[in-house]
C-alpha cells in the first residue's frame, strides 16, 4: 500500500470529488474499464510496505538461510519385473535333413525356426531353435582369399573330405556343396555330375545338406532336379529358386521336384519384402510352407550391411505380427563378408593384419544379423565359426546372461 507523506488538502476541487464520489461508484456498477481524457495526478514521495508473510524473515539486510536438506544414506530400492509379451504370429520351423527313421540317411536332422518374439528381446524366452551354421564346400577349385585356402589347402581338390573335415574338425551343423562346375560359363558339369557329387557328400558325412547352384535359371533348374531325385527323402535344402526362375518358367520344375522327392526349397530375393512375398505366394502353389526357407540377402559390412539388417528385422516384426508369407526362417551368407576388399587385401598396418581382419569381417556380419533373428548362417572360416557359435551359447542359455548376479559394480566387473 502507498501513502503519500505531505498532508496537505486536496487541491482543484477535491473536496467537490469526494462529495459525488457515491454517485459515481453508482454510475460505475457493471463497468470493468474506464478511459480518462485530460487527467493528471500528483503525488509526493511515497513508502513502499510490503506484507511480510510468504517471504524468508529478514535478518538485517540478509535473508536467513534454510537448512540444506539432508543427504540419503541409502538409495531408493527398486524392483525389475521382466514383462512378457507375447505376440500373434510366429515363424514356422523347418526341418532339414533326414534320419532313418525318416527315410533319409542323416545321422541327426536340424530345426529352424519357430521363433515367438524378436531375436534374444526377452530374456525369459531363450530360441526355442538356436541358430545353425554350415559350412562351404565347393566342387571346383575357385579363387579364394590366403587365409581362407590356408585352413582347407590339403582338401580342396575333394569336396567330399572337404566336407568331412568341416563336420568333424570345425563342428559344421549342416554342409553346403556349391555346385560351381555346372555353371555353363565355366565347366558346363552335366547334372548327373553334379548328382555324383551330391552323393559322395552323403556318404562322407551324416548331417544335412545345403545344394547351392551356379545362378543360371535355366541350369539350376536342370541340375536341383537331378539332384532331389537322387537324393529322394534325405530333406535336402536347394539353394536357391528365384523370380527369375518363373519367367524362365522353370520354377515349377524345382518346385514339383522338392514336393516329389521330400527337400526344402530356399526362396532368394535381393533385399525386397515384397518380391519376398510374392516368390512365397507362388511356391505355396507346389509345396507347403514348411518346406520354404527365405534368403532375404546378405550385404558385407561397409557395403550395405545396415540395410540388410533392417529388411531382415521388419520381416521378423511382420512375422510376429501375423503376416503368413514372412513367417519362414531366414539363412543368412555370412561368407558374403568376404566379398569386401577390406577383409583381405593388403592394406596399412594401423588396420590390422588381413589375417585377423578377414575373420573379424565375418564374424561382425554374422553378429549384426543374429540380432535381426537368422535363424542359419553360411559361413566359411573356422575363427568366425567358433566365435559365433560362442556367442549363440552365452545369449541363448539363461544362466548365461547379464542380470543372474549382483550388478552393483557393473562399470568394473569382469566378464569371463
Amino acid at each position: 500500500m502507498a501513502h503519500r507523506k505531505n498532508k496537505e488538502p486536496a487541491r482543484n476541487g477535491g473536496n467537490d470529488i469526494l462529495k459525488i464520489a457515491p454517485q459515481l461508484l453508482e454510475l460505475l456498477k457493471g463497468v470493468r474499464q474506464v478511459e480518462l481524457e485530460d487527467f493528471s495526478m500528483e503525488i509526493g514521495d511515497l513508502d513502499l510496505f510490503i506484507p511480510s508473510s510468504g517471504i524468508p524473515a529478514m535478518q538485517g539486510s540478509s535473508v536467513m538461510r534454510q537448512a540444506a536438506p539432508q543427504k540419503p544414506d541409502v538409495l531408493l530400492r527398486e524392483l525389475y519385473e521382466p514383462r512378457a509379451v507375447s505376440y500373434p504370429g510366429s515363424v514356422r520351423e523347418v526341418v532339414l535333413g533326414a534320419t532313418k527313421a525318416s527315410g533319409g540317411s542323416r545321422g541327426k536332422t536340424v530345426t529352424i525356426g519357430g521363433a515367438t518374439t524378436p531375436a534374444y528381446a526377452d530374456i525369459l524366452i531363450p530360441p526355442k531353435n538356436p541358430p545353425a551354421i554350415s559350412l562351404d564346400v565347393f566342387d571346383m577349385n575357385i579363387s579364394l582369399p590366403r587365409v581362407l585356402r590356408e585352413h582347407i589347402a590339403d582338401v580342396m581338390d575333394d569336396p567330399a573330405e572337404w566336407a568331412r573335415m568341416n563336420v568333424k574338425k570345425f563342428g559344421a551343423d549342416i554342409i553346403t556343396i556349391h555346385l560351381m562346375s555346372t555353371d555353363p560359363l565355366f565347366r558346363d558339369a552335366s547334372p548327373r555330375d553334379a548328382a555324383r557329387t551330391v552323393e559322395e557328400i552323403l556318404q562322407a558325412v551324416d548331417v544335412p545338406l545345403i545344394i547351392g547352384g551356379c545362378g543360371d535359371p535355366k541350369k539350376d533348374a536342370a541340375v536341383f532336379a537331378e539332384v532331389a531325385a537322387m537324393a529322394a527323402g534325405e530333406r535336402l535344402l536347394l539353394n536357391s529358386v528365384t523370380l527369375d526362375m518363373a519367367e524362365a518358367k522353370t520354377l515349377g520344375t524345382v518346385a514339383a521336384a522338392a514336393r516329389d522327392h521330400g527337400h526344402v526349397l530356399l526362396a532368394f530375393t535381393g533385399l525386397e519384402l515384397n518380391n519376398a512375398k510374392e516368390l512365397n505366394r507362388r511356391l505355396y502353389e507346389f509345396i507347403p510352407p514348411e518346406q520354404i526357407v527365405m534368403d532375404l540377402t546378405t550385404v558385407a559390412l561397409g557395403y550395405g550391411l545396415e540395410y540388410s539388417f533392417t529388411i531382415h528385422e521388419r520381416a521378423r516384426y511382420a512375422a510376429l505380427m501375423g503376416d503368413t508369407e514372412l513367417a519362414h526362417p531366414v539363412i543368412s551368407a555370412a561368407t558374403n563378408a568376404w566379398a569386401a576388399r577390406e577383409a583381405w587385401m593388403v592394406m596399412a598396418p594401423e588396420y590390422g593384419p588381413r589375417e585377423l581382419r578377414g575373420p573379424v569381417w565375418e564374424t561382425l556380419n554374422a553378429l549384426t544379423l543374429l540380432l535381426a533373428g537368422i535363424d542359419l548362417f553360411m559361413m566359411m572360416h573356422p575363427a568366425s565359426v567358433l566365435t559365433l557359435k560362442d556367442v549363440i551359447h552365452r545369449l541363448g542359455t539363461r544362466n548365461n546372461r547379464a542380470g543372474t548376479g549382483p550388478v552393483g559394480d557393473w562399470v568394473g566387473a569382469r566378464i569371463s
